[in-house]
């Protein structure tokens, strides 16, 4: 199973110089740029782990590339993904989020379906990932 997360995720793996265009863009239109990672892709999991504080004052993408290499480093089997925000909303505005980093093996998850009154159908989304424990869910 190949999970699909943000922008971008129906293209092949970005190259670091595809990163930096990107984060080049964000920074281009004023949009601050954030690292956040996770072990629980859960599609209902918006909340993942933020890696540092959000980097208000890059003007270039080399300053992101090095923290998400060092995110990617520290964390090497989890799900990495770069966030850039557009505050012209006066709230907090996702303009663009794509992933940097996958593990090399995704378990995938599983649907459950149950049925409610009247014969509905009820359906429920569980990762395969969360019978591990948390920071052992993607190999040793």
């Amino acid at each position: 199973m190949y999970l699909r997360h943000g922008t971008f995720s129906y293209l092949p793996e970005l190259t670091d110089t595809e990163i930096a265009a990107q984060v080049r863009y964000a920074l281009l239109n004023n949009w601050p740029v954030s690292i956040e990672y996770t072990d629980d892709p859960h599609p209902r999991n918006t909340y993942w782990e933020m890696w540092g504080l959000p980097l208000f004052d890059l003007d270039e993408p080399d300053g992101v590339l090095a923290e998400i290499n060092a995110c990617r480093s520290t964390f090497p089997r989890h799900y990495v993904r770069v966030n850039a925000y557009d505050a012209t909303y006066t709230k907090q505005t996702t303009a663009l989020s794509f992933l940097v980093q996958r593990p090399a093996e995704e378990p995938g998850f599983e649907l459950a379906r149950a049925e409610g009154a009247d014969r509905r159908q009820i359906y429920s989304v569980r990762s395969y990932a969360t019978e591990r424990p948390q920071g052992q869910r993607y190999g040793g």
